[in-house]
């Protein structure tokens, strides 16, 4: 399998609406008042230099948010992101844990590894807590962030406008965009520092691994945090770039026991379901987070209507079908996307050298205000006009997506494509697991009956699976002393680690918990 590697020299450059999950106003920690314990067990290491503590995705996929300690009065966080899904729920680990409960009387810095509600949505609740360091990012994530914190806010915090803009006017003071492939200084001392590099993920635009040098007297180390790493050949997206290697990695497994269709087979699953619905008179579904995921299917339905109409031209039926963004936020990312054309990979920008438009094409349709919403809704139930629908959430957990589901659900002609990871506890896999049996959702405390197609396309998953988890680790030129498991469902992590103990591709493999 080949990656789109950036050039060396080219240094330019998961869901909003579960956010309201157990949301609750900020609030500061109370001067006096006994610390909560963490919720991962923080205990201050005796020898702190290169230790690390998890706050996050530890337990699941969400929640994100790793500490890296220079020594016990230096560190910095790698991610501070929201629980979804179980994990926010009464029976879940990280029930209402929105608060940031551990001490950072040590946090000098944060470091962003992409947007992703799951690894940047508890950034308010850090600030509510006093954090006041530098926030380090790369170019398009400091474009993207303010964006999803805005969303964050008005979903789970407040409407007060006010407020808001103060908070992002904060934000953007504390930003600072670097590029891909520089070396940063975070921490310097007397014998003492700590700088980081980010290297290109290739899970969302923006989004990077970060590489930390630490140095303490005559001690260095590296650690690398993978963030979430994307597939090869994903649309829009360079690949990963191959590490150098290091001491420590700390890696994500959300696929670590499962291998992806490849790019052309997904293409083709897409293809037979848009087909079915042109058939049946029916609506294509398409749950999907506003970032990342909504631009790299604008993409490859670009080049399926191309294709489709290539021959046939205006007499085949795919040349009125309609594409439908029913995402405000999703039309804004769409546009960032749009002006950041530079930081696309080669295959994109060749794409629009041709004339074409594949975030802006003619047949793409964007729904912003609620009155055209619900009237687009009624429009698709109650008409046998085909129309393929992608709206927020990625899970099903709010969001417009829920109406289109609420109408459509029971009948057959509609069909649902989840292109995305479904988190346990949320409508999504619920949709997944019970589907196929014509079973029943729960949507806003109403049951409804699952009679529409439903498929998962994996190959759009924007994360690495095994085969590219395991090449990550082997293209490294150093083979890593340790690795920590990271990021995944139980089976997914011990899959991957007992993996990579078999390939030997690390002194040890561990899975916190």
């Amino acid at each position: 399998m080949t990656s789109k590697t950036a050039p060396e020299t080219n240094t330019r450059d998961h869901d909003q609406s579960a956010v309201a999950a157990g949301a609750r106003p900020l609030s500061p920690r109370q001067p006096g008042a006994e610390p909560v314990p963490d919720l991962i067990r923080y205990r201050e290491p005796e020898n702190a230099y290169g230790a690390i503590q998890h706050h996050g995705a530890v337990d699941g996929v969400t929640g994100s948010c790793h500490q890296l300690f220079l020594d016990e009065h230096n560190s910095i966080l790698i991610d501070c992101g929201l629980f979804q899904g179980a994990e926010t729920s009464p029976g879940g680990s990280k029930h209402d844990k929105l608060e940031i409960e551990f001490p950072l009387d040590s946090v000098k810095a944060l470091v962003v590894t992409h947007v992703h509600i799951d690894h940047c949505g508890r950034i308010p609740y850090l600030i509510a807590a006093g954090f006041r360091g530098p926030i380090y990012c790369s170019k398009p994530s400091a474009e993207l962030l303010p964006l999803v914190l805005e969303d964050a806010l008005k979903v789970g915090v407040t409407r007060d406008k006010a407020l808001i803009e103060k908070f992002l006017d904060y934000i953007k003071a504390q930003l600072r965009p670097l590029p891909y492939n520089q070396w940063q200084p975070v921490i310097e001392g007397e014998g003492q520092a700590l700088q980081i590099r980010l290297q290109r993920a290739g899970h969302i635009l923006g989004s990077a691994y970060v590489e930390c040098d630490l140095t303490f007297g005559e001690n260095k180390r590296r650690t690398i945090f993978s963030g979430d790493l994307g597939a090869p050949n994903t649309p829009l997206l360079y690949g990963p770039t191959p590490s150098e290697g290091c001491d420590d990695l700390v890696i994500e497994s959300t696929y670590g026991d499962r291998i992806h269709e490849n790019r052309a087979q997904r293409a083709e699953t897409l293809r037979k379901a848009i087909e079915r619905a042109l058939q049946d008179g029916g609506s294509v579904l398409i749950p999907a987070f506003s970032i990342g995921r909504t631009q790299e299917l604008l993409y490859e339905l670009e080049n399926n209507i191309q294709q489709q109409t290539k021959d046939a031209g205006a007499s085949s039926p795919w040349a009125d079908l309609p594409v439908i963004v029913d995402s405000p936020l999703a039309s804004r990312f769409t546009e960032v996307y749009r002006r950041l054309q530079p930081y696309w990979d080669e295959e994109a920008r060749n794409v629009v050298s041709q004339g074409r438009h594949p975030l802006s094409f003619e047949q793409l349709l964007t729904v912003n205000d609620h009155e055209t919403h619900e009237k687009m809704v009624n429009r698709l139930a109650q008409t046998k006009q085909p129309a393929i629908v992608i709206a927020a959430s990625g899970m099903c957990a709010g969001g417009r997506i829920v109406n289109y589901l609420k109408a459509m659900l029971s009948e057959p002609r509609h069909n649902i494509i989840f292109v995305g990871y479904q988190a346990k506890g949320t409508p999504g896999r619920d949709i997944q697991s019970f589907g196929k049996q014509h079973g029943y959702v729960e949507l806003d405390g109403e049951h409804y009956t699952i009679n529409a197609g439903i498929e998962t396309i994996s190959g759009y998953s924007a994360h690495a699976d095994q085969h590219d988890l395991l090449d990550f680790i082997q293209q490294m030129q150093a083979k890593p002393k340790t690795v920590r498991i990271v990021h995944g469902d139980n089976q997914a992590k011990q899959t991957l680690k007992t993996l990579i103990e078999a390939k030997r591709l690390a002194g040890e493999v561990h899975i916190p918990g």
